[in-house]
């Protein structure tokens, strides 16, 4: 007769688990023996695990000996058990992965602006990965100056932005993407356009009517504006192109966003070896956001981009 165990089982954890998948090999090999090869582990070692699986059971589940090995009507019964917890186990580890390669919901994504002409398209590339994960997912893109970027992420508006990491504020994340470069132009037309760098001189450069960003720059960077003699200012780098391009003013932009003009022979830069400077540009989420598998699986993508 079996010494039952006087509680019941009060959880299965890992270790049970671990124990009972021992157990199903074991009678499926036909004992201890033959089991062996098949867990590559020592006969004693899988009799002592199998000692350690029938005391938190408080059941006998075989007889082993010289007779051979034998199921109890206890043991016949617990592995008929342990292939139903198994097979549970392996349904639900196939309909968890089954949702990350069927995503659905939504991303709201805050971009600042200009971003599209990067060489590197890792939110592109990333947003192409997203969708082919999840077809069904909806993504909605929005272009706002940085600090509502932010704003949005923190109030919950948006999942992610990515803006230029100006300085870290408080309850968010920041994920580096970019390094970007900014170099000083000035459009054709403008009476700097023809003037060879080495006969431009500081004093005269800084003369120039040039435009100011009202958009949060880092301190390193707003040391370039205060040489200038800006008379103008824009809230995006689209709104400084629009003025570089009449021909009146000299500003900063990013090379990327420049290029197309400067190889259309509309834009130059000016002084480029050190009139320039580099700003990150990041990825930003909430900090002890809710858990959200449309989100995650694009912050993968972005990572492996």
């Amino acid at each position: 007769m079996s010494s039952r165990r006087p509680d019941p089982l009060a959880q299965v954890s890992d270790f049970e688990i671990r124990l009972l998948k021992l157990f199903r090999s074991v009678v499926e090999c036909g004992g201890f023996s033959a089991a062996e090869s098949a867990l590559g582990i020592g006969r004693s070692a899988i009799s002592q695990q199998m000692s350690d699986l029938e005391q938190r059971l408080g059941l006998r589940l075989c007889q082993r000996g010289r007779a051979g090995f034998a199921l109890t009507e206890e043991g016949r019964e617990v592995y008929q058990s342990t292939l139903q917890l198994l097979a549970a186990l392996e349904s639900f580890r196939t309909e968890v992965n089954g949702l990350h390669r069927h995503l659905r919901g939504e991303l709201n994504i805050g971009l600042t602006d200009n971003l599209v002409t990067i060489p590197h398209m890792r939110i592109t590339n990333a947003l192409a990965r997203l969708k082919a994960q999840g077809p069904d997912v909806r993504i909605h893109i929005r272009m706002t100056p940085p600090s509502e970027v932010e704003q949005g992420v923190l109030d919950g508006r948006l999942h992610v932005g990515v803006v230029p990491q100006v300085g870290a504020l408080s309850g968010l994340e920041y994920q580096t993407l970019y390094d970007e470069r900014s170099l000083l132009y000035c459009a054709v037309g403008h009476p700097l356009f023809y003037v060879d760098d080495q006969l431009l001189e500081d004093e005269r450069l800084n003369a120039q009517e040039a435009i100011a960003p009202t958009f949060r720059v880092p301190p390193e960077v707003q040391h370039h504006y205060q040489a200038l003699n800006c008379t103008a200012s824009a809230s995006d780098r689209e709104g400084m192109a629009f003025l570089i391009l009449t021909g009146r003013y000299i500003g900063y932009l990013p090379d990327h966003y420049a290029q197309a003009w400067v190889q259309q022979g509309r834009l130059r830069a000016l002084k480029a070896s050190h009139r320039y400077y580099d700003i990150n540009l990041a990825a930003v989420t909430r900090k002890g956001r809710r858990a959200h598998l449309v989100l995650e699986s694009f912050l993968e993508a972005l990572a492996q981009s």
